[in-house]
């Protein structure tokens, strides 16, 4: 197993059991708003519904990104 390799790591996850969820969701925040900007920037406000700097603003957090895949495009 992977965390047999670090035991620092095992350490700190049986410690601080919210860190895991906590860095996944931080993992997920950072790798999903690049890929929103990166689609925000190459739409043409015709493809977006509602203003591109809106959703921009509002996919600086995870559930804005996840809101502008679902309703923001055309």
């Amino acid at each position: 197993m992977l965390l047999d390799r670090f035991p620092e790591a095992r350490r700190l996850i049986r410690s601080h059991p919210r860190a895991v969820p906590i860095a996944i969701v931080v993992l997920v925040w950072a790798v999903v708003t690049p890929f929103t900007w990166r689609d925000l920037r190459r739409r043409t406000p015709d493809q977006v519904r509602g203003s591109k700097w809106f959703w921009r603003v509002a996919s600086s957090n995870l559930t804005g990104s996840i809101a502008y895949f679902l309703f923001g495009r055309k």
